[in-house]
Parts: C-alpha cells; sequence; structure tokens
C-alpha cells in the first residue's frame, strides 16, 4: 500500500509541475509580448512623433549615420525613406541659404592687429596681456606665482606647453572658461581646451596670419601625409586638416584633393558645385568665403573649398542642417586678425562629437568674423610642436589621416 501511495502522489507532483511549467511558458510569452509590443511603441514613437524634443533627436541621429559612409545602414536599415528624406531636407534648406553669403572685400578694413610693436627692447608685461587677451590675469598670475622660472626668459620667451594627449593642461583660464592648454609667446599662439556636453577638443589662437599657408603634400597626385609631417617639411609649429579628398570606400590614401585648392599661389582641382563654400587667405593676410563656383580672386595667395561656410562677416549662418554629432574641424579669422583653428575629438566613448552649429558658439566667443568647416571624421586633427593634441576618431590612426594638404603655421624665425 505504501509503494502505491508513493506512486500516486510521484504522478500527481509531475502532473502539478507540468502545469507550473505551462503556467510560467504562458507568463514569460506575456512578458515577451509586452515587451514587443512597448519597443513598438518606442519605435514609432522615435521614428514619426512630431514632439520637438524627439525629432530633434531623430534628425540627429539620422544626420550622424548618412555623414558616415560606413554607417548609413544604421539609420537606412531601420528607418522608412520618407523619414530620412524629411530629416535631410533641412540640409537641403540650409545649403540654399549657403549661397547668399559671401565675404566683403572691405571687411579686413575694420579689423585691428593684436600684434604688439617690435621695440627692439622685448615684450612687456602689459603687451603680453595686450597680445593674450583672452587670458584671466588673476588665473594667469597664480600660476606664475608657482613657476617663476617660466619668465626667466623675459616675457617675449615665455612658453607653457601642457597641450599633449597625456598632459592636464594647466591651471590658468580664459576670461571664456576655457581651460588654457598652451602660451607660446615666440610663435604667438595659445592652445585652449573646449568642451561641453558630450564633446571634447582643442581652439588654437595663431596670432600672426602672415605665418598661415596650405601646404600640400610632398606625394600629392599618389598618397597623402598627416598634418605632423606637412607641418615639419614646411617649418610648421601648428597645422590642422585643410581639404578633403577622394576617399572611395572610406579608404582613401589622400593623394587626390576634393574639388579647388590653392597653395602659394599655385592652384589646381576641379571647383566644387552647388552650395560649396571657398575660403581663400589674401595677399593682405586675411580670409574671405565665396561660393567655389567664383573667380578666384587675383590677390588669393591659399584657398580650400569645403562646406559650409558658418560665419561670414560676423554674421552667424543657418547650419541646421548639419546636425550630426561628428568630429569636427572648423578655421576662421576673428576681427583682432587671429587665425582660430578648432578641432573637436568625436566617435570616441567621452567625446561623441559636435554639430557645426556648435563649433559657431564657441568661435563666437573668440570674435570670429569668418569661419568654415573643413573635412572632418576621421581626418580632423590638430598638431603642435611635434605631437598631435587632439585624437583621431580611429584610435589606430594617433596622428590621424593621410592628407593632401594640410593648414600650416609656420614657427618664428630665430
Amino acid at each position: 500500500m505504501s509503494k502505491l501511495k508513493l506512486f500516486g502522489n510521484t504522478g500527481s507532483e509531475h502532473v502539478e509541475s507540468k502545469s507550473r511549467g505551462k503556467r510560467r511558458g504562458r507568463r514569460a510569452l506575456k512578458v515577451l509580448l509586452a515587451a514587443l509590443v512597448l519597443l513598438a511603441g518606442l519605435y514609432c514613437l522615435f521614428a514619426f512623433s512630431d514632439i520637438p524634443f524627439i525629432a530633434k533627436w531623430r534628425t540627429i541621429y539620422i544626420q550622424t549615420a548618412m555623414d558616415t559612409m560606413s554607417h548609413q545602414w544604421l539609420a537606412t536599415a531601420f528607418l522608412p525613406e520618407s523619414v530620412i528624406d524629411e530629416a535631410m531636407a533641412a540640409r537641403s534648406d540650409a545649403m540654399e541659404e549657403q549661397t547668399q553669403h559671401n565675404s566683403s572685400d572691405d571687411w579686413a578694413q575694420s579689423t585691428g592687429s593684436p600684434r604688439p610693436t617690435d621695440s627692439g627692447e622685448g615684450l612687456s608685461e602689459r603687451e603680453f596681456y595686450e597680445l593674450f587677451w583672452e587670458l584671466d590675469r588673476e588665473s594667469m598670475e597664480a600660476w606664475l606665482a608657482e613657476h617663476p622660472e617660466a619668465l626667466d626668459g623675459g616675457w617675449d620667451g615665455l612658453c607653457i606647453n601642457e597641450a599633449g594627449l597625456r598632459d592636464r593642461g594647466t591651471t590658468i583660464k580664459t576670461s571664456m572658461g576655457e581651460q588654457v592648454l598652451a602660451i607660446d609667446v615666440p610663435n604667438q599662439i595659445l592652445l585652449l581646451r573646449v568642451s561641453g556636453s558630450g564633446y571634447r577638443g582643442v581652439l588654437a589662437v595663431a596670432k600672426d596670419p602672415s605665418r598661415l599657408s596650405v601646404q600640400n603634400s610632398a606625394h600629392l597626385g599618389e598618397r597623402g601625409q598627416t598634418a605632423g609631417a606637412i607641418a615639419e617639411a614646411h617649418n610648421g609649429v601648428l597645422a590642422m586638416t585643410a581639404s578633403s579628398f577622394m576617399d572611395e570606400g572610406g579608404v582613401g590614401s589622400g593623394g587626390t584633393i576634393s574639388g579647388y585648392a590653392m597653395s602659394g599661389g599655385v592652384g589646381g582641382g576641379d571647383h566644387l558645385g552647388w552650395s560649396y563654400k571657398r575660403i581663400e587667405l589674401r595677399e593682405d593676410d586675411h580670409f574671405y568665403i565665396v561660393d567655389a563656383s567664383a573667380p578666384v580672386h587675383p590677390e588669393t595667395t591659399d584657398a580650400v573649398e569645403f562646406t559650409p561656410a558658418l560665419i561670414v562677416d560676423g554674421e552667424r549662418l543657418n547650419t541646421w542642417g548639419w546636425d550630426s554629432l561628428n568630429p569636427r574641424a572648423v578655421i576662421g579669422q576673428s576681427g583682432r586678425g587671429e587665425i582660430l583653428m578648432l578641432v573637436i575629438e568625436g566617435r570616441l566613448i567621452d567625446s561623441l562629437g559636435v554639430s557645426v552649429d556648435e563649433c559657431s558658439t564657441i568661435l563666437e566667443r573668440h570674435g570670429c568674423m569668418q569661419a568654415m568647416n573643413l573635412d572632418g571624421g576621421t581626418s580632423a586633427i590638430l598638431w603642435y610642436d611635434g605631437e598631435s593634441v587632439t585624437r583621431c576618431s580611429n584610435p589606430a590612426l594617433p596622428d590621424g589621416r593621410q592628407l593632401p594638404n594640410a593648414f600650416v603655421y609656420a614657427r618664428a624665425s630665430k
């Protein structure tokens, strides 16, 4: 009897176990279905909602994906073509607006030069603060109190460099709150850390525009060189990205310039089309931004073409069509004549990148009068005094991609 009872209990428990398994299976199915419904709802909300916040970030997501040759599938695989077209339509409107803005030929007449007169007696303290007008004097003096040896060579010999990728920068600030990475009085250069929500980069302020030029790769037509290699071949102390290049499949060697470019008065290439702009450095050491299709001004010495223009004659342009978060490279000139070289790191864990409009915000703090976006992405790099001071978006390329040319700021003659 006990054996039969035991057998009966085992069977009952087995049936009950199967029942519990079915109930668990039904609950799991319900949870799965609920999750799928939730995901479908979130997808529809993201893909089709007109809520401004969601529409803004949908546009940023789409433009970021579509701006990278190898990642366009992140948009095309998940979103309808009509939604993608709508997001990219803002760029078409902004491109149309680009054609309406060109630098006036007399804008430079209202600018001044921040460079002090060479009296032959060295740079005074007053002249130093006039030249580097951006510095917060209190933080500068506090730093000098801790490092008095920095002035052993006088104000005109002051050279502070904490801009390396392994350096932490100085405790010196600008009046705008930016961290100072380097002050190079002999070469009249100031390097600043710029950062914001989800990004970081470096702004170089080069005080003497007469030292700037576009320099070509030694192997132009075959392959490019890094910005640093181009700079070192031309007595450069500071360099950044210049022209874009033919890059089919994202594996271009940097040997063939995309668009027209000029170096030292010698130009070549085919002009880019509608809505593209050209930034010309002319004999008066000032930048002028014109349509890429316009005739090259006879006084132009150096030039590159890309898009969009950010600031023309001090007016900030509509660049909302370039809202994607990407590595950026922008060059411009302030009302004081200073060259502004901005590179924002991107596609990195601690720096996703920025929109073009955010670059305008940074440059406006420094009185920018003319500015144009350059080839960004993996090409975006800033090099100073022997090392790259921004990180390439591809960690395998610490000095950036091979470029057809670079903006090079010459080292001061000794």
